[in-house]
C-alpha cells in the first residue's frame, strides 16, 4: 500500500485545498487511481453526493480533479457554521445533532474512529490517497481534541509536506516556528516544506532555504509560483468586483452566513459581467439583477438586511421590476414568513414578502442531486435545506407560478426562487439568464471548462517535479 501524502499549511488559507486538488489531477493524468482525504472541513460550501450525503466543497472538487465519483468517504466530518459559537455537523453525510452539541474539546472521543474507519476504507480501495489538514498542526491549544491534522497523520504514517502562503510575508518564519510547535514523532512526518504563492525573482530568497533547512534538517522541495486559477474558492467568497459601466452588473448579496456562494463561480467568469458582492447597505438602482444566495442561518441574515438597509433597497428594486433571483435561503427569504419550529436555525421570521410563500423547517434535510428537463434543456444541480416551502394561500396561485419545476422553486414577476443550487454551472440557464439581461455572448459548460482547468493546473505541478 502506498503511503498517503498529506499537505499541512501553517495557517488557514495557505492553499491547501489549492494543493491537494493539483496533486490528485497530476497523480490521476499519471494513470494512477487517486482520492482526497480531509477528516474534518469547516465551510458553508457543501456539495451532495450521488448518494445524498453532504460533504465539502473542497473535497467534491478534489474527487473530480482526481477523476473519480465523490463519496462521503472523502470527508467524514463537515462543520457548517450558523453563528459564532454553533455549527452544525455533519456525520457521515448526516446532521448529528446530538454530537452538534458536545463541547468541542470533547468530540475526539465520538468522531475520531468515524474518520479513522472512512481513511481506512478509501485506502483499501485507491491506490494514493492525497489527505488535506486543516488550519494548522500548531494550534497547541487544540493539540488534545485533533482529529484533523497530526492525529491523522500518525494514524496512516502519512509523508507530511508543510505549506506557507510566501506572499503574506514571513513565510520561513512560519515555517520554523510550525515545526517547532510540533512534538518530535510529529516533525519525523514532515518530509518536506513548499512555498506557495511566490512572485518575482527566485534569486531574493536568496540562502533562507539552505538555513530552514540546517534548523530543521527538512529541506523546501517546492516553490509554487503565484499561479491564477479558476478554481472554486474552499469556503470564504474572496471575489472582489465593484460596478463597471458597459458591464452586465449583478448585485451578490454577501449577508452573514451566505452558504454555496461557490456556485456563482462561473457567473464570476463570464466577460463583461461584473457580480458585485454587497455587505453593507447601498442603492441598487443601477444593477442590471440582484442574487440572494443561501444561508445557513437565515434569522441573522435577515437581521442584517434590515439593519443595513439591504431590505429596503431590495424591496425598492422588486418595484423598479429590476429581476431578483434568491437561491435556497435566498428564496425563503424573499418569502412572507420562515417557521423554525423546531429550532434548527434561529427562530420564525417575517420574510421580505416578495414571493407570496412560506417555509417551515422540517427536522429532516433534504439533501439530493437532481436532473431537470426545463425549457428544452437539461439542468443538474443539488438540493440540500431543511425548509419545506408552499404557497402561502390558494388565491396566490394565478399571480404566483412555479419555477424550474413544481415544488421546487417559485416566480411572481421579477421576483423568483428555487432550491436548486447549481444553475449558473448549466450552459442552458446561464445564458438564457444573461441574455435575459442584455448580454450579448456565449457561456461556455462549465463542467468542460473546470476539467481544462483542472488540467492546467495537474499540468503545474507536474512541470515543479516534486513528487
Amino acid at each position: 500500500m502506498t503511503k498517503p501524502i498529506m499537505i499541512m499549511g501553517c495557517t488557514s488559507d495557505a492553499g491547501k485545498s489549492f494543493v491537494v486538488a493539483g496533486l490528485c489531477r497530476m497523480f490521476a493524468n499519471r494513470g494512477i487511481n487517486v482520492a482526497p482525504f480531509k477528516a474534518q472541513n469547516m465551510s458553508n460550501n457543501a456539495a451532495v453526493t450521488a448518494q445524498g450525503e453532504e460533504i465539502g466543497r473542497a473535497q467534491y472538487l478534489q474527487a473530480i480533479a482526481a477523476k473519480v465519483l465523490p463519496d462521503v468517504r472523502m470527508n467524514p466530518v463537515l462543520l457548517k457554521p450558523s453563528a459564532d459559537t454553533q455549527s452544525q455537523l455533519i456525520l457521515n453525510g448526516k446532521p448529528a445533532p446530538e454530537l452538534s452539541n458536545i463541547p468541542w474539546m470533547e468530540r475526539k472521543s465520538h468522531l475520531f474512529e468515524h474518520v479513522e474507519k472512512a481513511l481506512n476504507d478509501l485506502q483499501q480501495d485507491y491506490q494514493q490517497i492525497i489527505i488535506e489538514g486543516a488550519g494548522s498542526p500548531a494550534e497547541v491549544n487544540l493539540r488534545a481534541s485533533d482529529i484533523v491534522n497530526m492525529s491523522v497523520a500518525l494514524a496512516c504514517n502519512a509523508d507530511v509536506y508543510l505549506v506557507a502562503d510566501i506572499d503574506k510575508g514571513g513565510a520561513f518564519a512560519h515555517l520554523l516556528g510550525t515545526f517547532m510547535c510540533l512534538a518530535e514523532e510529529e516533525q519525523k512526518l514532515i518530509k518536506g516544506f513548499v512555498l506557495n504563492k511566490f512572485r518575482g525573482d527566485p534569486l531574493l530568497l536568496g540562502n533562507a532555504m539552505a538555513w530552514l533547512e540546517e534548523k530543521t534538517g527538512v529541506p523546501t522541495l517546492a516553490n509554487i509560483h503565484y499561479f491564477p486559477h479558476r478554481l472554486p474558492e474552499e469556503d470564504t467568497l474572496h471575489h472582489r468586483a465593484v460596478y463597471q459601466s458597459g458591464h452586465i452588473n449583478i448585485a451578490l448579496i454577501a449577508y452573514p452566513y451566505a452558504a454555496n456562494m461557490d456556485e456563482f463561480d462561473n457567473l464570476i467568469h463570464q466577460d463583461n459581467v461584473s457580480v458585485v458582492p454587497l455587505r453593507d447597505g447601498q442603492s441598487l438602482a443601477d444593477f442590471d439583477a440582484i442574487i440572494l444566495p443561501g444561508s445557513k442561518n437565515t434569522a441573522a441574515s435577515l437581521l442584517h438586511l434590515r439593519e443595513s438597509g439591504l431590505a429596503n433597497e431590495i424591496y425598492k428594486a422588486a418595484q423598479r421590476g429590476q429581476p431578483i433571483l434568491g437561491i435556497c435561503g435566498g428564496m425563503q427569504l424573499l418569502g412572507e414568513h420562515i417557521l423554525d419550529p423546531h429550532h434548527i436555525e434561529g427562530g420564525d421570521e417575517q420574510g421580505l414578502g416578495l414571493l407570496p410563500i412560506i417555509t417551515a423547517h422540517a427536522e429532516t434535510k433534504t439533501t439530493r442531486q437532481r436532473n431537470i428537463d426545463w425549457q428544452g434543456f437539461k439542468l443538474s444541480g443539488y438540493e440540500i435545506h431543511h425548509g419545506k416551502t408552499t404557497i402561502s394561500d390558494v388565491s396566490q396561485t394565478m399571480r404566483c407560478k412555479s419555477f424550474i419545476e413544481t415544488d421546487l422553486g417559485w416566480q411572481k414577476g421579477n421576483v423568483y426562487g428555487c432550491y436548486l443550487h447549481g444553475l449558473f454551472d448549466n450552459k442552458g440557464f446561464i445564458n438564457q439568464f444573461l441574455a435575459n439581461l442584455g448580454w450579448i455572448g456565449e457561456a461556455d459548460d462549465h463542467a468542460v471548462s473546470l476539467d481544462a482547468e483542472l488540467n492546467r493546473v495537474g499540468d503545474m505541478f507536474e512541470k515543479l517535479g516534486w513528487l
